[in-house]
Order: structure tokens, then C-alpha cells, then sequence
């Protein structure tokens, strides 16, 4: 009943199968790219859905602290809970990447109608302001990622 529920569609970027014909995905894979174009599209991007995306990509601009991490948390929750109905949203984690510019929203989901956890990790990329100084005056900067562990 589950794999029925999450069914299957055009892989993403488009490429031709094996058969010649346009490549699907299915299942898990499926869901996970589902959940990547809703957070790479911005809203305002498809002229026939214009409502359709995630609004992260308003805060290119914004600073990397603490309240940025909150709005995108926000954005990410709102957006995947209106876009895609076959996934429950538990937790999204914001953290800097070890490059300037570079945010991870890490995405933790359960596809409905199974038991099974997954996570997902979507770099997002900012372009930071001239005027933030290093000490931090621009806000309380995010912390960089945490070693790598298992769970």
C-alpha cells in the first residue's frame, strides 16, 4: 500500500531510460527528488503554478546567523508541508557549511504510511555581505557542522 501511495515519476533532471523513452523513478528515490525541486524552485518560477516552491531563495541575500537559520527552517517546513503530502516533515537543521556562502538544511522526513526515517541534506548557498565583519556584529553566526556520527 505505501509503494502505491509514493508511486512513481520523471526522474529529475530529465534523461532518457533505458528504452529510449523518459527516465521514471519510484519509490524512495522518487520522494527524495520531489522534496529537492520543491526546494530548489522558487516561488514565482513556473508561470503556470506560480505559488509552487520554497521561499529560501529570498534570503540569498540575508546574513548568516541565527535568525536566517529560523526563517529557512520556517520556509522548509511550510513549503514541504504544502507541496508534498507524502512525507511527514519531523525536524530541519540549519548549519554553516566550512566554505563561506554555504548553509546545509538538513531535512528529516517519514514517508507516510511507512515507519521508515529518512534524511535529506540540500546545500544552500548565500552570497554573503561585504559589510559582516568577522567578529560577528551582523547577528550570532551559525555554528559549523558537527563531525560526521552514526544515526
Amino acid at each position: 500500500m505505501a509503494q502505491q501511495f509514493v508511486g512513481s515519476g520523471w526522474a529529475f533532471p530529465l534523461r532518457i531510460g533505458p528504452t529510449g523513452g523518459i527516465a521514471l523513478v519510484s519509490g524512495e528515490r522518487e520522494i527524495e527528488e520531489a522534496i529537492r525541486l520543491v526546494l530548489a524552485t522558487a516561488p514565482g518560477e513556473r508561470p503556470m503554478r506560480p505559488e509552487f516552491g520554497c521561499a529560501i531563495h529570498d534570503l540569498v541575500f540575508a546574513p548568516v546567523n541565527e535568525a536566517t537559520a529560523g526563517r529557512i527552517q520556517h520556509e522548509v517546513h511550510a513549503s514541504l508541508d504544502r507541496w508534498e503530502p507524502r512525507v511527514e516533515v519531523g525536524e530541519v537543521e540549519v548549519t554553516a557549511g566550512a566554505e563561506q556562502g554555504v548553509l546545509f538544511i538538513d531535512v528529516r522526513y517519514t514517508i507516510r504510511g511507512t515507519n521508515n526515517p529518512r534524511s535529506l541534506v540540500f546545500p544552500f548557498y548565500v552570497i554573503p555581505s561585504h559589510d559582516d565583519s568577522p567578529d560577528g556584529a551582523a547577528g550570532r553566526e551559525l555554528p559549523a557542522p558537527a563531525a560526521e556520527s552514526d544515526h
